[in-house]
């Protein structure tokens, strides 16, 4: 069977009867997992933006950069949230865009800022309330997860039979051992193999 067959009738399959494919619940918004931290509710991005802007003026992407590493890595809001948040705040007047260097940046207006000081200064800001107690440890590990899941995209798409065999034992073993840390079980260095 040529590959393209094989590639569109088994692909199709794995996810449908759940194998080794991945869909869309086992990873959040940005392509991460999801974690501990709070889902983001309707608003959030709104607030957040503001409270961005009211340290200085930034665009979309900045604005989704900050609220990324602010957060631990655990809130990434995607351009399909953010913009259409900007241009609704832009229509209420609470912001206005210019000019910088060529690109297009958003600056709180007077009634935006006016705004952001009513605000309860003690009210934690959204990405604060996002990532919670999620450390680096755990993000640094989240983003191995992604490209381990990358890596597994590949070898399901271009990968012969033999190859998408092998990566699933890669997985399978990963997988056993992962709980095994949950279990506190421990492995004799000399059964280790690199997974």
């Amino acid at each position: 069977m040529c590959r393209s067959m094989r590639g569109h009738g088994s692909h199709r399959s794995r996810h449908r009867h759940g194998g080794f494919g991945y869909g869309r619940g086992a990873f959040g918004p940005g392509g991460g997992p999801y974690w501990r931290g709070r889902k983001a509710r309707r608003g959030d991005i709104r607030t957040a933006a503001l409270l961005l802007l009211a340290e200085e003026p930034r665009n979309g992407y900045q604005i989704m950069q900050v609220l990324e590493e602010r957060s631990g890595g655990v809130w990434r809001p995607s351009p399909g949230s953010v913009y259409p948040a900007l241009s609704q705040l832009e229509d209420e007047g609470l912001i206005r865009s210019e000019e910088s260097d060529g690109r297009k940046v958003f600056a709180l207006t007077d009634a935006g800022r006016a705004q952001v000081e009513e605000r309860d200064a003690s009210k934690p800001a959204p990405w604060e309330q996002m990532s919670g107690d999620f450390g680096e440890e755990a993000y640094a590990l989240g983003r191995l997860v992604r490209e381990v899941y990358f890596a597994f995209v590949q070898v399901s798409r271009a990968g012969s039979e033999e190859q998408i065999a092998k990566a699933k034992e890669v997985l399978t073993e990963a997988r056993r051992r992962l709980y095994l840390i949950l279990a506190d079980g421990e492995e004799g260095e000399g059964e280790v193999r690199d997974v």
